[in-house]
């Protein structure tokens, strides 16, 4: 199957994924992987206009990476994992997509700020 898009996992969200053991490593990967080629709310699903989550129940407990769409790249289209936290409810805090948006925003602007850079020197 062709994949849908390409995924960068930002600092916290990498390091979220790495602090799990190896059995949820494994699970939340391959969920990662799965939403990639298969369009399946129950991995991959929107929580506002900017913010979506990938989902991971395992062991009675809900693992979240939040994540948003950078689309400026014309070549690929490439979702970025902001951070990642563990919870026993659906309901997601707004604390959590404040800190996405917040994370989205500063990697915006840094890639801008480096687009910006690269075209000075031409």
């Amino acid at each position: 199957m062709e994949k849908k898009f390409e995924i960068k996992l930002l600092e916290e969200a990498f390091g979220f994924i790495k602090s799990q053991n190896d059995k949820v490593q494994n699970k939340i990967l391959y969920n990662i992987r799965k939403a990639q080629v298969l369009n399946d709310p129950k991995l991959f699903k929107k929580l506002n206009q900017n913010i979506w989550e990938f989902r991971t129940k395992y062991a009675g407990l809900q693992y979240r990476v939040l994540a948003f769409w950078d689309k400026e790249n014309n070549q690929m289209t490439l979702v970025c994992g902001t951070h990642g936290f563990v919870k026993k409810t659906d309901k997601i805090s707004p604390k959590e997509i404040e800190k996405a948006e917040q994370i989205r925003t500063e990697y915006l602007a840094y890639r801008q700020a480096g687009f910006e850079r690269k075209k000075k020197r031409k």
